[in-house]
């Protein structure tokens, strides 16, 4: 049932509008990161690392959180339409399973969209000169990680786009989160706080931090907010006002 729950999810998805926020929003950070990257070469040394930090700064804490926001804002917003909610929630299936479809599916959204940021990295690479190959193997590390870390923002922005019908404020929500990650990553906090995890799942601010902290403790600490937020959501359909 939890299969053919997400194939209804993805049918909705077709011909949509999220996919021109999809296509657009990720080639604005790739120009920003990439003219910053240019214009502070003396500092920058790591070529394609320092390139991913500068790329990932402007990614991770703006625009991929209002894509989650919209993502997210948008499938919700598909059920509060037309009154689907009731035809929804009167299916004989538990609503931990219509809410983790929900979450699958948006977490396969976010996927194709790191899959996309890493082409603009690469190519943002080649075109600024570099000759040594991409560090292809570190970046499908940090694009899953980013994924895993980006499914945690999705679960808790599904919550909030099932208590709030505005369809703007959940994504101005999302973006704050996004800037909120920023900082608790400043204060050594992001492994913890459910708007870094994306982040820090990206290496966003040193490639090498996610080898310092370890795999295993990011992994269970997103699968426990996964969980958390699974629960909450799930508890918010069984209410009769929704």
């Amino acid at each position: 049932m939890l299969l053919r729950l997400i194939r209804a999810e993805q049918m909705k998805l077709k011909r949509s509008p999220v996919w021109i926020a999809f296509i657009l929003m990720p080639i604005v950070p790739a120009v920003m990161g990439t003219i910053n990257y240019l214009g502070n070469l003396e500092l920058l040394t790591s070529e394609w690392y320092s390139l991913w930090t500068q790329h990932t700064i402007f990614t991770c804490y703006f625009f991929l959180p209002i894509m989650v926001g919209i993502y997210c804002a948008y499938i919700m917003r598909q059920e509060q339409n037309n009154h689907n909610w009731n035809k929804t929630l009167t299916m004989p299936v538990p609503k931990s399973e219509i809410f983790a479809a929900k979450l699958m599916t948006v977490t396969f959204m976010i996927l194709i969209s790191e899959i996309w940021i890493g082409v603009l990295f690469v190519a943002s690479g080649k075109i600024v000169g570099m000759t040594d190959a991409p560090p292809i193997k570190n970046m499908i590390i940090w694009c899953l990680f980013g994924t895993l870390g980006g499914a945690v923002m999705a679960a808790a922005q599904l919550v909030i786009s099932m208590l709030i019908k505005s369809f703007a404020l959940p994504i101005g929500i999302a973006l704050a989160g996004g800037i909120s990650g920023m900082v608790f990553l400043a204060k050594d906090l992001g492994h913890i706080w459910p708007y870094s995890l994306m982040a820090y799942g990206m290496n966003s601010n040193s490639p090498q931090q996610m080898i310092e902290s370890g795999y295993i403790p990011f992994i269970l600490i997103c699968a426990g907010y996964i969980a958390l937020f699974t629960i909450a959501g799930s508890a918010l359909m069984s209410r009769k006002e929704l």
